[in-house]
């Protein structure tokens, strides 16, 4: 049977790069989604593969073929934009110049990037820390095609972006010093473990109005669709798959189907513990977005 959903929706999902750029949007396609995540290289690696023109070349037409847009890069978990120590921020600062030039290269439309932690240091030290390394990282490129999504955190120790002021800040005084284009990338998990409640349909309303308010919902290009598997405010970041978490798959109704958020591109991160995963999270998100009586939240 033909599930009836938002036909602009975009779901998609993160797809290794192991054997190929091309095989990672192929794999994307195989488990029905439209959009999907990368790494650009390893992302528990300083050192990064450089990608050819003609790996590039069979990405791209893996993409027009199957309808693959936006394509999402996710930036190297060693990379601390926040650090106040400065060989780690400006080793990180490097990296992150990487993740733009492959960007562009790959021709992604977006990278998101965790602001990263200020341990031992103040909020305003590591937020200041954050605006400087992306001014840095960006000097002198031509990135008029890619946009920078900074994602909301958990709020785990001393991670910065489990306020969606921190956010703001960080992108409203970056601003002034690059010409980078910066948005955001809501992932569900974090919201619900930092505090900001999405499970409930007094909560979605309310967490997306907050969004709205200080990021501006049209600066939100991405978001990570998560359940998790921690009550709301743990601040402990722990993925699980749709339906089987402290969201809910009425939690994720809600959210897909919310007016402010439906033309969004949804990417899951969700657990693969067994071959298929993936496409029965796409097709759970498929499913949650049908028009019916229990799109209730609006």
């Amino acid at each position: 049977m033909c599930v009836r959903y938002n036909r602009g929706l975009r779901i998609g999902v993160h797809t290794s790069i192991g054997k190929s750029l091309e095989d990672a949007a192929l794999t994307a396609a195989k488990a029905g989604a439209n959009t999907f995540q990368i790494f650009s290289s390893s992302p528990r690696q300083w050192r990064a593969a450089v990608r050819t023109e003609s790996e590039v070349k069979l990405l791209n037409r893996a993409r027009d073929r199957h309808d693959l847009y936006p394509l999402v890069i996710h930036d190297n978990y060693l990379i601390n934009l926040a650090s106040c120590s400065e060989p780690l921020r400006a080793q990180s600062t490097a990296a992150f110049r990487g993740e733009i030039e492959r960007a562009l290269a790959i021709g992604a439309e977006y990278l998101v990037a965790h602001p990263g932690n200020c341990k031992g240091h103040s909020v305003e030290e590591g937020i200041y820390s954050v605006i400087r390394s992306l001014a840095e990282a960006a000097q002198g490129l031509d990135t008029k095609k890619l946009t920078v999504l900074l994602e909301n955190t958990a709020g785990a120790g001393a991670a910065l972006g489990s306020r969606l002021e921190e956010l703001a800040i960080m992108r409203q005084f970056a601003a002034e010093l690059t010409d980078l284009a910066i948005g955001f990338c809501i992932d569900t998990c974090h919201c619900h473990s930092s505090g900001y409640d999405v499970a409930t349909a007094p909560g979605v309303k309310n967490t997306v109005a907050e969004i709205d308010r200080v990021l501006g919902i049209d600066n939100v290009k991405v978001i990570h669709a998560n359940d998790s598997k921690t009550p709301l405010g743990s601040h402990v970041d722990r993925h699980e798959h749709i339906g089987h978490g402290y969201i809910g798959e009425e939690g994720f109704r809600r959210i897909l189907n919310h007016p402010k958020l439906r033309h969004k591109a949804f990417i899951l991160e969700t657990p693969t513990y067994a071959e298929g995963d993936d496409a029965k999270n796409i097709e759970t998100l498929k499913k949650l977005c049908r028009k019916s009586s229990t799109t209730r939240s609006r």
